[in-house]
């Protein structure tokens, strides 16, 4: 709860109107909740100044606007509701004194956020203790609406950062102000913004611009750059995680067909945990979610339990019921080279026949073509028994797949000529791989091939 002059004070907004309080910030004029603050944001498309006199019909008892001839009231008016936003989540945050962990990299940090809420969930025993970012929203409306929802009960939060270009995660650490800031690697996704896998490393890296002088950094000491984000460090502390190199956490493995089993290394001693996702990627991302678990102070036994609890990521690798008796792995979430890869290996894991179904991978800049067709000659020498490719870019995996006269690559336009040919290659030994960038919404094709029924053996991956 806060009126809305103390808000003003906090983000130097002039307040019209009576001083009312709110309990609650949101940005959708959609979903207004009694007794919210609403921001009115304005994009491309959309300026949420035209729903804020809407917004208070609904109950908002408050609006944040950066217009003045919406004659809406009680408003805060400030110059740019994104920044005002930001202001005021970063005054929120300043009044809970609790470890945040804040998490970004080009792979898997959704995935090590929700491992690591599933760890310090299993340390309070609670899961209202815990604030998680909600998905994926990780961008400067994201963590701060995600800020916001800090509450007295709340005794850990865990941040994903992600960005679209250089100075965004250093925006967003410096709102944050987390007490763990960790790296979980720099790959290839966003070279078409920023040029260079250097520049990737650096944007990263701006995640410890917030990182307090007594908080901890964790890095991914098999990285390539991991000397450049210790140096980006300092002389704070740090916890490295890794399978190659020396490392403060680390593990050997037995990768099984659905899981993973573990047995961790760390400066607390050694654990044991059965992983409920597969891959050897997923490995990666338990021993980052278990450093950054060690950062805030869980013990040892919680770490083993949320592992083991993890309950798996919507369209990250869940294994699904398919059409005549197939299994589905619904990877579809996104995708760059370096993922597509990893469930690649996951795929060939499988006994019996395997099918790659993959669409576009966006924001690769000017080696797209280059890339694209890397995948393609990495799904044929793992051995897939053929490849369904969708869009426009993805042609390119096609055509290096089916070099040599080959011709078990076919390319498609469209979802239902896909999935209408698909289907009819899917029998009880088959396993096919579904994954794409966000923008291609390869969903599509997995609501198209699995049955409504459910998952896969009842098992969310």
């Amino acid at each position: 709860m806060m009126l809305l002059s103390e808000a003003a004070n906090a983000i130097n907004a002039r307040l019209v109107g009576a001083d009312t309080m709110f309990s609650s910030v949101g940005a959708d004029s959609r979903n207004i909740l009694q007794g919210q603050l609403f921001v009115a944001l304005k994009g491309d498309h959309f300026d949420g100044h035209s729903f804020a006199n809407q917004a208070i019909l609904q109950g908002a008892t408050g609006v944040l606007v950066a217009d003045e001839t919406y004659n809406v009231e009680p408003a805060l008016l400030v110059k740019d509701t994104y920044q005002g936003l930001g202001e005021l989540a970063a005054y929120w945050r300043s009044k809970f004194a609790i470890p945040l962990a804040a998490i970004t990299g080009s792979n898997g940090k959704t995935t090590v956020k929700e491992m690591l809420a599933s760890i310090l969930r299993a340390t309070t025993n609670n899961p209202d203790q815990v604030l998680a970012t909600v998905g994926n929203l990780n961008n400067h409306i994201g963590l701060p609406l995600t800020l916001l929802k800090l509450r007295t009960q709340h005794r850990y939060a865990v941040a994903e950062m992600g960005m679209n270009h250089s100075g965004e995660i250093s925006y967003l650490s410096k709102i944050g102000k987390p007490t763990v800031a960790l790296i979980n690697n720099a790959g290839s996704a966003h070279l078409g913004e920023l040029g260079s896998f250097e520049a990737i490393a650096q944007a990263k890296g701006e995640i410890f611009d917030g990182l307090a002088a007594d908080g901890t950094a964790v890095i991914n000491v098999d990285d390539s750059f991991a000397s450049l984000w210790q140096d980006l460090v300092g002389e704070r502390k740090t916890i490295t995680f890794g399978l190659k190199n020396k490392a403060d956490v680390s593990a050997s493995y037995q990768l099984q067909d659905s899981a993973s089993l573990l047995d961790i290394t760390t400066p607390l001693g050694s654990i044991s945990a059965r992983l409920p996702t597969p891959g050897l990627h997923n490995v990666m991302n338990a021993l980052a979610a278990t450093a950054a678990a060690l950062a805030m102070g869980a013990p040892l036994a919680a770490i083993t339990k949320g592992l083991e609890d993890y309950a798996g990521v919507k369209g990250r690798l869940q294994h699904l019921a398919g059409l005549n008796g197939a299994v589905v792995i619904d990877d579809s979430y996104n995708a760059n080279p370096i993922s597509i890869k990893a469930a690649i290996d996951v795929l060939m894991a499988k006994p019996g026949k395997k099918i790659i179904v993959l669409g576009d991978m966006g924001e690769l800049g000017e080696n797209e073509a280059e890339l694209h067709a890397e995948i393609g000659v990495y799904a044929k020498t793992a051995g897939a028994d053929a490849l369904f490719t969708l869009g426009n870019l993805s042609e390119g995996m096609t055509k290096a797949f089916n070099m040599d006269n080959d011709a078990r690559a076919t390319h498609y336009l469209s979802v239902s000529a896909l999935t209408a040919d698909l289907i009819k290659k899917m029998q009880p030994d088959t396993t096919v791989l579904v994954k794409g960038s966000r923008f291609m919404a390869m969903e599509r094709v997995v609501n198209e091939i699995t049955n409504k029924a459910g998952h896969y053996h009842g098992e969310n991956h």
